[in-house]
C-alpha cells in the first residue's frame, strides 16, 4: 500500500482517488505517523459489512452433530 504524505495528498487528492478507485489504496502520513486510509467506497462496503465472528458461528448452516464434542480430558497443568 502506497503511504503518502498529508501535504501531499492534499495537493493531489484527485490522483489519490483516482488510484483508490483502481484498488490502490494509499495511507495518509502526518509527521511520519499513519493517520488514514483512502479506499475505493467499494471496499469500504466490504470491510463495513464484514459479520461478527458471533454472527458467523450463529450461521453455522450444519448440523448440531457436526461439531465434535468438547473432550473430557482434564486440561494440562501450567507453572505459573
Amino acid at each position: 500500500m502506497k503511504e503518502i504524505q498529508l501535504k501531499d495528498a492534499k495537493a493531489t487528492l484527485s490522483a489519490v482517488v483516482d488510484q483508490a478507485v483502481l484498488g490502490r489504496p494509499s495511507v495518509i502520513t502526518r509527521h511520519g505517523k499513519k493517520q488514514a486510509v483512502v479506499l475505493s467506497f467499494d471496499d469500504y462496503e466490504k470491510l463495513s459489512h464484514v459479520p461478527s465472528f458471533g454472527r458467523l458461528l450463529a450461521a453455522f448452516p450444519g448440523e448440531e452433530g457436526d461439531i465434535a464434542d468438547r473432550s473430557e480430558k482434564p486440561a494440562r497443568t501450567v507453572d505459573l
